[in-house]
């Protein structure tokens, strides 16, 4: 493979990649940014495997432990936005490297904790602020800069990461916690993020093609006719600058526009019902139900599968149909997963659910940035995902706590998933009331 040019203080020639030569560099950055997610997240989304070990080490209930995946959530969304901010000055690459090493700290100053606070204090914000950077926020932000086409596919594939995550990190970490414990558990995490992920990620990734003197991914972009000074993300830049800066129209203005409650409302049940809810008790619950660890750990892995296949193929769709009416189907289809847990008996219903729920799972990430790309041009997108994307986390805060307080009070998890089915019903209805989109943009030929 031919070397890639060192960035020198000059600013780099834009050139169009000619047909028949290697691949565009935007594909290199679309692969550095999966594995990089694959890991932080991965390693974020085990939290369920630890409830146990957590619950039976410190003696407390499973509403104090819920408690930490809640104080995670919480800063975890609180960073997005704050690292939106951060990567239009400094550039994705900073950003995301130095969010890999964040995780990897934090989890294993976790592997020391003696006591739930010290687990929230290094888990749930240390780490917490690191899996905040290393999300598809900032890597939404990469792919609007680096692609000007396939934007659904390639959104769709780096959110593909975090069930990649749970296919090779959930189930490993839960079979280290069987074997060797908890707290080794947590040492093999944090040095996948710190010594493997966060070097690489500084080595391989751009902030933007002009880094290498190329155009983005099918050419550059037509920007609307905003005025000179107000570039769309991903537009042509400055050169020199790591993150030249973008349009920032004050925050009321934004909060005042009925599209952005109409996706902040519903993304806040999709965090309550995923990665809030099923994510960090799905393993209790089927432990619960007295399903052993190779049932529940097959059950995990399943998902992930259907997760990412159901992730790959929405980023196709919301490419070609029209992204409101996928995520009314989606929102639909996952309120008919939860009775499945309703019914819960055998093993096989829990594979059943794993499949169904799995396809509509992160499925909805795609057709939302689609959606916000559209709708919010001229804004910093990455302030604009982050704020969506905290709407998201501070519903998976909540459906990570109120089902374990929930499970304390009443023994079951029933009334919980009862909340997340009429949640979710709610969050069909909004989807379906949102505005028309946006004509996009086309790039230039």
């Amino acid at each position: 493979m031919t070397a890639i040019p060192a960035h020198t203080q000059q600013a780099p020639r834009r050139q169009r990649r000619r047909p028949g030569t290697r691949l565009h560099y935007a594909w290199v950055i679309v692969a550095v940014a999966f594995v990089g997610i694959l890991v932080a997240q991965g390693a974020r989304l085990s939290f369920g495997v630890f409830v146990a070990p957590w619950q039976d080490e410190f003696g407390v209930s499973r509403g104090e432990i819920s408690l930490v995946s809640t104080v995670s959530f919480l800063v975890y969304g609180l960073t997005q936005p704050l690292a939106g901010r951060v990567v239009d000055r400094y550039g994705t690459r900073v950003v995301l490297s130095a969010s890999a090493l964040l995780v990897g700290a934090g989890v294993a100053l976790a592997a020391t904790a003696r006591s739930p606070l010290e687990l929230a204090l290094t888990y749930g914000v240390l780490a917490s602020v690191g899996f905040g950077g290393a999300s598809q926020v900032i890597a939404s932000v990469a792919i609007t800069e680096w692609f000007t086409t396939h934007r659904g596919l390639v959104f769709a594939l780096v959110e593909a990461a975090y069930g990649a995550g749970q296919i090779v990190v959930v189930p490993t970490a839960l079979a280290l916690v069987v074997t060797v414990g908890w707290r080794p558990t947590l040492l093999v995490l944090a040095a996948m993020s710190a010594l493997v992920v966060a070097p690489v990620m500084l080595m391989l990734l751009r902030s933007r093609p002009a880094d290498l003197g190329l155009e983005p991914y099918g050419g550059a972009p037509v920007v609307p006719d905003q005025g000179p000074d107000q570039g769309l993300a991903g537009a042509p830049r400055e050169p020199g600058h790591p993150a030249a800066a973008v349009v920032r129209p004050r925050l009321r203005e934004l909060l005042r526009r009925r599209a952005f409650w109409g996706l902040v409302g519903p993304f806040f049940v999709c965090g309550y019902t995923t990665t809030g809810m099923i994510d960090t008790h799905l393993i209790p619950l089927a432990h619960d139900h007295g399903f052993g660890t190779a049932a529940t750990g097959a059950s995990v892995g399943v998902l992930a599968a259907f997760n990412v296949l159901g992730t790959i193929a929405s980023g196709p769709l919301a490419d070609r149909y029209d992204s409101r009416v996928i995520l009314a189907t989606l929102y639909g289809s996952r309120a008919v997963t939860l009775v499945l847990l309703l019914l819960l008996e055998a093993p096989a219903l829990l594979l059943v659910f794993a499949v169904v729920f799995g396809l509509v799972d992160f499925a909805t990430v795609a057709p939302t940035q689609v959606l916000a790309s559209g709708w919010f041009r001229g804004h910093s997108l990455g302030v604009v995902f982050g704020l969506i994307f905290l709407a998201h986390q501070i519903g998976s805060a909540v459906g990570a706590y109120v089902p374990g307080a929930l499970h304390d009070l009443t023994g079951s998890y029933d009334i919980a998933l009862l909340v997340g089915i009429g949640a979710l019903v709610l969050a069909t209805l909004a989807t379906l009331a949102l505005p028309e989109p946006e004509p996009r943009e086309a790039p230039a030929r």
